[in-house]
């Protein structure tokens, strides 16, 4: 949905805004970014299969035992150099 008010044009979603003279290249980066950063891709991703609610749980479970151990990792002592 977009409307006109005079010279400005407002658009809802990723929009990228180029300026006169800006190569399309740098247009195109930016629109890649803000997209990466919304999370439309990874939701697309997510609904594009059924994932059981069993499995989506041994996911967060196994996410979460691996964030443990490299936090235990990062604060274990370091061994006798001896």
């Amino acid at each position: 949905m977009a409307y006109h008010d005079k010279n400005l044009v407002i658009c809802k979603g990723n929009t990228v805004y180029v300026r006169e003279g800006e190569p399309v290249e740098k247009a195109l980066r930016k629109f890649k970014k803000k997209v990466l950063e919304s999370g439309l891709l990874r939701e697309l991703k997510e609904r594009e299969t059924y994932e059981k609610p069993t499995t989506t749980r041994k996911k967060k479970k196994a996410a979460a035992k691996a964030r443990w151990r490299k936090k235990l990792a990062s604060e274990k002592l370091p061994n006798k150099l001896y």
